[in-house]
């Protein structure tokens, strides 16, 4: 069970990962679509989720239940490096990209 929760969270990081690079994609070239709403829409669900849990994931009580004694799901399948700077990495790349967004966005006008 715990290699299964582990691996929908590294779906689920996969998918967050590929929305911000394509939002910063989309800032970048000027792209203004659905898929970016939805991009930006999956980013925001997943802030409001984490701060409903108070900014951990709600996959680590599952992962200590399960038997991991950290509660620890992203130590299996990603680099621990990248795994401690999530956070800060990822927020940086998704605020530059809704800057360029809006960037963009204020150009057209």
């Amino acid at each position: 069970m715990l290699a299964t929760i582990k691996a929908v969270h590294t779906a689920i990081y996969a998918i967050m990962v590929a929305a911000i690079f394509y939002i910063l994609y989309c800032g970048i070239t000027g792209t203004l679509n659905v898929l970016l709403a939805v991009s930006i829409s999956l980013v925001g669900l997943e802030g409001v989720v984490f701060f409903v849990n108070g900014w951990k994931c709600p996959l680590t009580a599952l992962a200590k239940k399960y038997g991991d004694p950290k509660g620890y799901v992203g130590d299996l399948f990603c680099p621990e490096w990248l795994s401690r700077r999530t956070f800060s990495v990822f927020t940086s790349l998704f605020v530059l990209g809704l800057l360029l967004v809006g960037f963009r966005l204020l150009s057209m006008r």
